[in-house]
């Protein structure tokens, strides 16, 4: 089966810390920037159907002994607007019992924009300038156009 890919938005429209909902080919799907890596989860809590994508984000806590408590991964679990329950965005394993419950996820990058913008795609009309001479009259610099849009594959 071929995986479909949908583009999602310009990179600089996608604050990191953000997160959209989306409806690609039925389903509903959060994708999350954290700290500038895009995740894309299946907007449906494992527990009981809650729109999982729609709660808080925040991070969790960790011990190694008794009474000491690390705040780990933050921006990077989501809580169940209904029951609380706290998945990993980045692998959908739940905070709880990682090995059995688990978020559907899935493939979400950043790629060159397909948009049909040609003066970031390189080529203009009336761009092309004849020069007299050996040398520029100005002086000049390699400019490189860095423009991505986030790209979600189900």
């Amino acid at each position: 089966m071929t995986e479909k890919r949908f583009e999602i938005c310009p990179t600089n429209e996608f604050d990191v810390g953000d997160r959209r909902i989306v409806t690609l080919d039925g389903f509903s799907v959060g994708i999350f920037n954290v700290d500038g890596e895009y995740y894309a989860m299946k907007n449906d809590c494992p527990h009981q159907r809650a729109p999982l994508c729609e709660g808080k984000l925040g991070g969790t806590t960790e011990s190694d002994s008794p009474g000491e408590y690390d705040w780990v991964r933050p921006g990077q679990v989501v809580r169940c607007p209904w029951h609380g329950w706290e998945f990993d965005v980045k692998t959908g394993e739940s905070v709880f019992n990682p090995h059995k419950v688990k978020a559907k996820t899935f493939e979400a990058r950043v790629e060159p924009s397909t948009g049909g913008n040609a003066a970031a795609d390189g080529g203009c009309e009336g761009c092309d300038v004849d020069l007299e001479g050996d040398e520029p009259p100005v002086e000049t610099y390699d400019v490189e156009v860095e423009r991505g849009t986030v790209v979600v594959y189900l």
